[in-house]
């Protein structure tokens, strides 16, 4: 679908260019990220090198960035960079910190534009791109299969009654 092939490079742009900072330039984020890992590091009991988290979230976003524009697994790289937009905006964007106000609007408008950015994530990790889902090709399935087996003269008593999807599909 042309919206899809123009969508998917659109949303995915803005985590390569970031992603490709992270990686380059960790130190950049290290302060702000460490609001996020040390609590993170210190649930899980691991040791905290917020360094490396930087570096592993920006290179997450490179990778799922670059396989979402050229519609590689685009539910699967969506879902992936909806994961790592979540620690991102926290750190990046505390809004509820900042005393200054411009400074608080100016992080609370960065904060929302990532909440825009996280809903079409989660529209496009559940794009089928016009096919029917995994559960409808299941449901329909299992009511095709019981149809014929109803529909059988040599079945069709023992089915009748769990038949009873029969003639009543929902599209």
């Amino acid at each position: 679908m042309l919206t899809h092939r123009l969508a998917r490079p659109l949303l995915a742009g803005i985590f390569v260019v970031g992603g490709i900072d992270a990686v380059i330039h960790p130190e950049r984020k290290l302060l702000a990220a460490e609001t996020v890992t040390t609590p993170l590091t210190r649930m899980l009991r691991q040791p905290c090198d917020t360094k490396a988290l930087v570096r592993a979230n920006g290179a997450t976003q490179i990778a799922a960035g670059l396989l979402l524009a050229g519609g590689v697994l685009p539910r699967s790289t969506a879902a992936a960079l909806a994961a790592s937009l979540v620690p991102t905006t926290l750190a990046g964007h505390a809004f509820w910190n900042q005393s200054d106000p411009g400074a608080r609007s100016s992080q609370r408008i960065q904060f929302l534009k990532n909440a825009a950015i996280l809903g079409g994530l989660l529209l496009a990790s559940t794009d089928t791109d016009g096919s029917p889902s995994l559960s409808w090709r299941a449901r329909h399935t299992l009511t095709d299969w019981t149809d014929d087996v109803a529909a059988s003269p040599r079945w069709s008593w023992p089915f009748a009654t769990f038949a009873g999807l029969r003639g009543k599909r929902s599209g």
